[in-house]
């Protein structure tokens, strides 16, 4: 994932997707905008993991990258484009080593300047900031916002942000400068449906660069 002359969209799934109507939801954001990557963030069994093996292929096939949460195994197993660690700096260097520069690797649970820098200085393709299922409030965590920010003026590795649960969250979140903003409940819990949430998030985007 290399960095964007813009800031373009990264969806999360929910953890406790539905595996009946959730990859037709997928799909509908992902044919309403411009998506880079989906972070599929489902939790361990054999549902889960059956889910994931239905939306791999279905994101490749839109043209976006698919990525798996914290499990090299199945990311590998299923052929996804690469994964995203958050469980530490040992098992980020060692999907780096295995992953890298076939697949992308992304730096997750980063929660300090001194730890992304860390994270930073391995064989990565993106650091995430904020946690893929920690937009609890309308805006992004504050947390987030200042190592997006601090990060996006000095590093030249691209940064994921997490965004809020409201929409309105995508111009703060794109105003740090990062790379990406990441999008979870913003869409799948908005009321006019998936599609139209990342059609409005595009359309927040696109106001932001147009005032940049």
């Amino acid at each position: 994932m290399d960095r964007a002359d813009s800031t373009r969209l990264f969806l999360v799934t929910p953890t406790n997707a539905d595996a009946g109507t959730f990859p037709q939801r997928l799909g509908e954001a992902l044919g309403a905008g411009e998506v880079a990557a989906v972070l599929i963030d489902v939790t361990t069994g054999e549902s889960a993991q059956a889910l994931a093996t239905s939306l791999v292929p279905m994101v490749q096939e839109a043209g976006v990258a698919a990525l798996i949460a914290d499990d090299t195994r199945l990311a590998g197993r299923l052929g996804a484009d690469g994964v995203q660690v958050g469980t530490g700096l040992d098992d980020l260097r060692m999907a780096a080593e295995s992953f890298r520069p076939k697949r992308i690797v992304g730096a997750g649970g980063l929660t300090s300047r001194h730890t992304a820098m860390q994270a930073g200085e391995m064989d990565i393709d993106y650091v995430f900031f904020g946690r893929a299922q920690g937009d609890t409030h309308d805006s992004p965590h504050p947390k987030a916002l200042d190592l997006a920010a601090w990060w996006s003026e000095l590093m030249e590795v691209p940064a994921v942000i997490m965004a809020g649960r409201s929409l309105d969250s995508v111009s703060e979140a794109a105003a740090t400068g990062a790379a990406f903003v990441a999008l979870n409940e913003a869409v799948w819990s908005y009321a006019g449906g998936p599609a139209d949430a990342v059609s409005r998030a595009e359309a927040v985007l696109r106001s932001a660069r147009r005032a940049a």
